[in-house]
């Protein structure tokens, strides 16, 4: 949990645009391990596929597309960082103190939804939004494929 939090605090802190977007993925996958140790396989999954893998090849592509790749670093602009301080440690404080405050109660565990359980609820009583959705995906990719071969 430490590791997630330093590696999320190191990519809004570093300047270059680069070691910010592994950080990013080092932050992603920590989320993921947290999925995996609650027992969400399958969001764990998806977090890796859809995030780690193909949000993260967008942004390094962006990073190293962009006309600024002689200098990636991110210039600094903002020159009274001290005042920054302030509401920042106001609103961790009221944060933490609504933390501590709040009478957690506990439930008894509920059954975790599994890729099974999953897939039998879209094959069973959400067939048909299943099979629309996959038609305009469909659609969307027979689109995409007219334009690509008109250019």
């Amino acid at each position: 949990m430490l590791g997630i939090l330093i590696a999320a605090a190191l990519c809004v802190t570093v300047r270059n645009l680069f070691h910010s977007a592994v950080f990013l993925a080092f932050t992603l996958i920590g989320i993921a391990m947290l999925y995996f140790f609650l027992q969400a396989e399958f969001i764990a999954a998806m977090q890796i596929l859809l995030y780690v893998g193909a949000i993260m090849t967008l942004i390094v592509f962006a990073v190293m597309l962009t006309s600024r790749m002689g200098n990636p670093a991110v210039p600094q602009s903002f020159k009274n960082k001290k005042i920054v301080f302030l509401p920042l440690g106001l609103v961790g404080f009221i944060l933490i103190s609504a933390i501590l405050k709040t009478p957690w109660e506990t439930s008894e565990p509920q059954t975790a939804v599994n890729a099974v359980t999953l897939g039998k609820a879209l094959m069973n009583q959400y067939v048909f939004p299943f099979e629309v959705v996959s038609l305009v995906l469909l659609v969307a990719l027979i689109g995409a494929i007219v334009i690509a071969r008109s250019e």
